[in-house]
């Protein structure tokens, strides 16, 4: 990753385009400090990845400008085509590279090895799927997408990009043996114009589990085309025997290197604490038919029930002494610590450290409807609030890819020329808390949760409340063997229930109450705004535990 734009041809531009601003992609992005050197042990960060099956792989960040246009796609600055550079020897192209112009140079591609004798094939013929030729926009004269057509028992893993009419040399790429490959799917959206939209390629089986690796090309989708789009596919990992993932001294260089430095609202009251903590400091657990006699939580959660279902026989709840109840709400910054799941992701060719973060309750909601803003009573809080953040780290060299922030149900990765940094040279990268909700975002300031200037709240800011990740961990499981050393999970890892109550509220006298305040027009665009507020945000509800959420073995999103 850490691109390197080799030989650039500024003759590629047209002089129709001279007056363009410089675009970011025309500047490669580069972490603060260089990676460090990791401890010796296992094959993490040795540049190359052994797939089996006689197919070795490396990941190329260094590249040649192809293609340009400069305009459609993110931002309407265009879109830039680049084809992989300095590969190393023995090593094959699989497919070009592609990214917006909205931001710095910054992504890979595989290349391949054959270490057999029929891994690798070059492809028999290309397929011309699209062209840039009728359409008018700025563009560094046209570009054509041709699709690799494979010899029999083989698959194209990639596309090419020319700048002219004629098409590519059959030696340029190499297709992939069959079985070597899984299916894909169009991943995130690199550019858009006049029907013709380019995408990043995935695995379409994604998990703890799955084979499938991603090889960082791009799909190109035309409408009104009779041709389907093309039949790509991503690589498998068939040796899978997570030799490549890091081991325990490794993760911690590794999370050293990029735990995320977190800003809390300076308005918040409602912070994190450590389980511990909040265990030792009067959580309760509740059985269902013995409400009477709550049972105080024993350290590291040894006296909670063990696996099962969440059936609702049990949850926590916080003390009922009301000052030692008011006092845990607020949690605790200097216990706070960050609990960790190593994941092994894309076939092994990637670990992604998953941080999760522990907080006693989260606040009541504010909304925003056009220029007022208004306290939403009890709507939105509930006890027990967990959120996480996922670093997403290459196994090829250690280098940090992306950063997964949860936001309430859902959540957005950031790839790291995106994201803030915390400055003197750290690679640690920056994330701020939303103000009650605790939803985590990559930049500061107001992100509403619904449209026309009306919607939910999520301030976030910079304040003297924040943590480094770093200064306290604790690996909580590591999903390959001993890989990460035998990690011993924590009793409350495996407490299945609520980590709340349930408790009703009268959610339309709390929405009534902030009628009455607001005038006719504004009246009316609240209560066309309330009917769309996601279900999650009702009720007074505890959530499960980590081990229960869907990306704890399956991805983000």
């Amino acid at each position: 990753m850490g691109n390197c734009l080799t030989n650039p041809d500024p003759s590629l531009r047209d002089v129709s385009n001279k007056d363009l601003k410089a675009l970011p992609v025309e500047t490669p992005f580069k972490f603060p400090s260089p990676l460090p050197t990791f401890s010796q042990g296992g094959e993490f960060a040795k540049r190359t990845i052994d797939l089996g099956g006689g197919l070795e792989v490396s990941q190329v960040s260094t590249f040649n400008k192809v293609w340009s246009t400069y305009e459609g796609g993110p931002d309407n600055l265009g879109a830039t085509f680049f084809e992989p550079s300095s590969i190393p020897s023995g090593f094959s192209i699989l497919g070009h590279y592609a990214q917006p112009n909205n931001r710095k140079l910054f992504g890979w591609v595989l290349t391949a090895r054959d270490l057999s004798t029929n891994t690798l094939k070059p492809p028999v013929d290309y397929t011309l799927v699209g062209t840039t030729e009728s359409l008018k926009i700025k563009q560094d004269g046209n570009g054509y997408f041709w699709q690799p057509v494979p010899p029999d028992g083989y698959q194209a893993v990639g596309l090419i990009v020319t700048n002219s009419s004629q098409k590519p040399p059959l030696d340029k790429l190499r297709c992939v043996r069959s079985d070597l490959t899984e299916q894909c799917q169009a991943d995130t959206w690199i550019w858009g114009t006049n029907g013709v939209n380019i995408s990043n390629l995935r695995p379409t089986t994604r998990g703890i589990q799955a084979t499938g690796v991603y090889v960082g090309t791009f799909t190109c989708q035309t409408q009104n085309s009779s041709l389907p789009p093309p039949a790509l596919s991503c690589l498998k990992n068939t040796k899978f025997d997570f030799s490549t993932m890091p081991n325990g001294s490794q993760i911690g260089e590794l999370f050293q290197t990029y735990s995320p430095i977190i800003y809390f609202h300076p308005d918040e009251e409602y912070l994190p604490s450590s389980v511990n903590w909040y265990f030792n400091n009067g959580a309760l657990l509740y059985k269902k038919g013995e409400e009477s006699k709550p049972i105080q939580i024993e350290p590291n959660g040894s006296n909670l029930p063990q696996g099962e279902a969440n059936d609702g026989s049990y949850w926590l709840d916080l003390p009922i002494d009301k000052k030692q109840k008011e006092r845990l709400k607020k949690g605790d910054l200097q216990s706070t610590k960050v609990y960790l799941h190593i994941k092994p992701m894309l076939g092994a060719t990637f670990t992604d450290i998953a941080i999760w973060i522990f907080y006693p309750f989260n606040g009541p909601a504010k909304a925003k409807v056009k220029f007022v803003n208004l306290p939403l009573g009890r709507v939105g809080e509930h006890i027990g609030d967990w959120e996480h953040a996922t670093l997403r780290i290459s196994n090829f060299n250690g280098e940090l890819w992306r950063v997964f922030l949860s936001e309430h149900s859902g959540g957005v990765w950031i790839d790291a020329c995106d994201l803030e940094f915390q400055g003197g040279g750290s690679n640690k990268p920056v994330a701020y808390a939303s103000l009650h909700g605790h939803a985590m975002y990559s930049k500061p300031g107001l992100v509403l949760q619904g449209d026309d200037g009306i919607g939910l709240r999520n301030d976030t800011a910079k304040s003297k409340k924040v943590i480094d990740a770093g200064l306290g961990y604790e690996v909580i499981a590591a999903e390959y063997g001993d890989g990460g050393g035998v990690v011993v999970p924590p009793p409350w890892v495996n407490y299945f229930r609520k980590w709340g109550p349930k408790i009703d509220y009268n959610v339309d006298d709390e929405f009534r109450s902030v009628e009455k305040i607001l005038p006719g027009a504004l009246k009316k665009a609240f209560v066309k705004f309330v009917k769309k507020i996601p279900d999650e945000v009702y009720g007074e509800d505890g959530p499960t535990g980590p081990k229960l959420k869907g990306n704890w073995a399956g991805d983000e999103n």
